[in-house]
Formats: structure tokens, C-alpha cells, sequence
């Protein structure tokens, strides 16, 4: 299966590799030379359908726990101050994603929708220090009547150059539901309410839908 938002990647390089087929049989006689720019082209088609996989994910839902919105890996577990929206501190967790990894964004919590907005930016390296105020990004924030109000923020990193977010202001969403895609490595950081029992430990392998980021008794 294949993510909806790859659609016109994947007919672009579908096509380019059926012309490359054709054309070089029919041009080129070097054998060498003919093979290599056929494998380059059966190549860069695997790549894009590697990249644009949507994996079946069967999310059991559970309004105690904040599931991972993204496949990578946790690289930041700390307390810090959150400017934008919030403006105090809570507790932030990193998710890196390299260029390998399901770029798939779920939703970690169901909730209601309170804030969503698109911030223009730079392309530092996703694990830059800044990234998260200075890159291209969106911020996100879900209301859930165990957690409060929770914040994540997709960011772009220095390939992605594109994020595609579906969560709109007023919307109900249900935890592990396709809430958007970032296209090539990048990050996803979730803001918690400080206090918040947490589920992960750094440089964990992190699986969207799956990963218990989060949890909290009733």
C-alpha cells in the first residue's frame, strides 16, 4: 500500500522507467552501458516506492496512552519552554525520521483540534538544535480529556522540502488515523503536560501507531 499524497511521484517514476526501458533497448547496443542506465532506473522507482509505503497499521485505541505519530528514532527527551503556543514548559519528545523510515504523520491521540497553523522557514538538519523554531513546520494541538492539551510539530528538515498536514481547526480526530505526510528525513516533536509518565527512552526505535509514547490513569 501506498500513501495517496505519492500518487504523482510514483506515475512520474513508473513512466520514466518505462521510457528508459524502451529507449535504451532500442538505441543503445553497448550492453554495459544499456544495463547500467536500466538499473538506475528500476532504482530510483524502488526508492520512491520505498519512500511513499503506507504500511496497514491495526491501532488499538486507547484514550490512557499517546501512541507515536511517526516511525524514527526518539532523539530528544527533555523539559523545555514552548513559545508558541503554550508559552510555559512542558516535557518535549523528538522523533527523528530518516530518508528510510514510513513518513506516514498519524494522529498519537484522539481529541479535538484546537490549533493548527503552517509557519515558512528554513531547512536546517532536522536535528538541528533551532530547527524546531526556525524551519519549515506545522504546529498541531489536540485537545483530550485525559492529557489536556497536547502540541506536536511536523518539521521539515534539509530534504524535506514539503509537509502535507490534514488537521484543521474544530476537527475531532482518532488516535493512529493518517493526520498528513512529510516528504524525505525529517522530524516530529510532541509537547506533553509536564508530570506526564512517559513510555521511551532515548535513541528508541520509535513506530508510529504502535510506540507507546505516553501514558496516564484515569
Amino acid at each position: 500500500m501506498f500513501h495517496k499524497e505519492g500518487a504523482q511521484s510514483i506515475l512520474i517514476g513508473t513512466v520514466f522507467t518505462a521510457v528508459a526501458l524502451l529507449l535504451t533497448d532500442k538505441f543503445i547496443d553497448i550492453y554495459w552501458l544499456r544495463m547500467t542506465i536500466q538499473i538506475i532506473a528500476f532504482a530510483l522507482l524502488i526508492i520512491i516506492l520505498q519512500f511513499f509505503r503506507n504500511p496497514s497499521r491495526n491501532v488499538i485505541i486507547n484514550k490512557n496512552e499517546i501512541l507515536a505519530p511517526v516511525d524514527g528514532k526518539v532523539v530528544v527527551i527533555e523539559e523545555v519552554y514552548e513559545s508558541e503556543y503554550f508559552k510555559d514548559k512542558r516535557i518535549q519528545v523528538s522523533i527523528f525520521m530518516s530518508p528510510i523510515n514510513v513518513h506516514v504523520t498519524r494522529y498519537g491521540l484522539s481529541g479535538l483540534v484546537k490549533f493548527s497553523k503552517y509557519h515558512p522557514g528554513k531547512f536546517l538538519v532536522a536535528w538541528h538544535p533551532k530547527a524546531s523554531e526556525e524551519n519549515e513546520r506545522t504546529t498541531i494541538v489536540i485537545e483530550n480529556k485525559n492529557f489536556g492539551e497536547v502540541l506536536y510539530r511536523q518539521i521539515a528538515g534539509a530534504l524535506a522540502r514539503r509537509i502535507v498536514n490534514y488537521a484543521k481547526e474544530g476537527m475531532q480526530v482518532v488516535q493512529g488515523e493518517d493526520a498528513g505526510f512529510i516528504k524525505f528525513g525529517s522530524r516530529v516533536d510532541i509537547f506533553l503536560p509536564l508530570g506526564t509518565p512517559l513510555n521511551v527512552v532515548l535513541n528508541q526505535k520509535a513506530i508510529g501507531g504502535k510506540t507507546i509514547i505516553a501514558t496516564k490513569s484515569e
